[in-house]
């Protein structure tokens, strides 16, 4: 079995690039499928979810060749409309697919995702979107079976700002006849970073980053080239990392802009922070205090995927910290390792009370989940003793050589492969 093993303690200093985000890569290789030619994409980084998708483009027909972090995606060539179950399973976010194909094909056929280690994620926005613009969608024997005698635009209210629903419903949008209108839209970067790619292609979409976005839909497409957006959860987890550990590092890739609550949380649990447009600088005495009550909330709100990392970064803070957590259910399955270190973490329901102690004990770890994970590593860089982190397949969704990041800032880290 793959494990991390990380001897703590250690100051970490120096400086990382962030890679690509996962959360952009992802639709933007979706939405490749509508052009039907040839899209080059820059920054994307070598995770297992990037992978997934590479198998589901080339099984339905695609080309696709990867040199280094450029991935060149010629989908002319594409003839399915099916996605198989086995490929639904290896990446729980590949319903992000369904409407690309759609719009492609007129048609589109795979199993219903199920949901997963962070609770159930419905997709009945997805498919209410879908249907609004023109589908018919058949949801028996757990399965989907999309089909449409043609797409038209719609104006689309979503009861919350989902960002897969958002994304979905731009990319069939595409394909539909007329104008569409999204409202309570998600605001997340990468629902920016989809538009920016799609709008290379000749696409004509405006209004991501707000809540209004508008699609003018069934534009001739073409080739086109764009690098993807950096990844800010990745930065705000060698953030919290550094705050642990009393080091001294610079983040460089990531728009401050994008980070603001982030560091804004550290700098009132006493780190000093230095910000540049595209670079951040944390210095940390490893002496934390606690901070106000953390809402997670959808983009511009504080990012629920930062919240594990954070919250491990504060298990030794002085004081006590409340983390409210609004979106995913199950998000603090972390906190059954963090305690096994020695934390003081109490849950009820939503709510994390997190009460600082003097130290953290390493400890054998297991992942539950990709952010879980990463707040086993920022925990067991800043505790006594070695740790032993299993669950890896869940980490490598998310951060690209975590191992050798660490490293290269002075953490005792490494990996053992069976």
């Amino acid at each position: 079995m793959s494990a991390i093993l990380i001897s703590g303690g250690q100051r970490l200093e120096g400086a990382v690039h962030i890679h690509g985000a996962k959360n952009s890569v992802l639709p933007i290789l979706a939405a490749t499928i509508l052009s039907g030619s040839v899209s080059v994409i820059h920054n994307c980084p070598p995770l297992s979810d990037v992978a997934a998708s590479v198998s589901i483009l080339e099984h339905l027909g695609c080309r696709v060749t990867r040199e280094g972090d450029t991935i060149t995606v010629d989908s002319g060539p594409l003839d399915r409309c099916d996605i198989p179950e086995h490929l639904m399973r290896e990446m729980r976010s590949s319903v992000i697919f369904l409407g690309a194909v759609l719009a492609r094909t007129g048609e589109a056929r795979l199993s219903m995702p199920g949901g997963c280690e962070l609770g159930p994620r419905p997709i009945d926005l997805h498919l209410s979107a879908l249907r609004r613009l023109g589908a018919e969608i058949d949801e028996a024997g757990g399965g989907l079976k999309c089909r449409t005698r043609g797409l038209r635009g719609a104006e689309i209210s979503f009861t919350i700002p989902s960002v897969g629903a958002t994304e979905n419903a731009m990319l069939a949008a595409c394909g539909a006849r007329g104008r569409t209108v999204l409202y309570n839209a998600a605001r997340e970067p990468e629902i920016w970073d989809l538009q920016q790619f799609l709008n290379a292609c000749g696409a004509r979409i405006q209004g991501a980053g707000s809540s209004v976005i508008t699609i003018e839909g069934q534009v001739p497409l073409h080739m086109a080239e764009h690098r993807v957006i950096s990844d800010r959860i990745c930065a705000a987890t060698y953030l919290s990392a550094a705050a642990l550990t009393g080091g001294e590092i610079e983040v460089e890739g990531v728009p401050r802009r994008q980070l603001v609550l982030i560091t804004d949380l550290f700098s009132l649990a006493g780190c000093q922070v230095r910000e540049e447009e595209q670079r951040i600088w944390l210095t940390s005495d490893g002496r934390l205090k606690g901070v106000p009550p953390v809402r997670t909330a959808p983009y511009p709100g504080f990012p629920t995927d930062a919240q594990p990392p954070v919250m491990a970064a504060l298990t030794r803070a002085r004081g006590t910290t409340v983390f409210v957590e609004t979106i995913f259910e199950n998000r603090y399955r972390h906190t059954q390792e963090l305690a096994r270190m020695g934390a003081d973490i109490r849950v009820e329901g939503r709510v994390a009370v997190v009460c600082g102690v003097p130290k953290l004990h390493g400890a054998r770890l297991e992942a539950a989940d990709l952010r879980g994970g990463a707040a086993l590593v920022v925990a067991a860089l800043g505790a006594e003793g070695e740790s032993r982190i299993t669950g890896l397949h869940h980490l490598d969704r998310g951060y690209a050589d975590l191992t050798g990041h660490l490293s290269a800032l002075g953490a005792q880290i490494r990996r053992e492969e069976p």
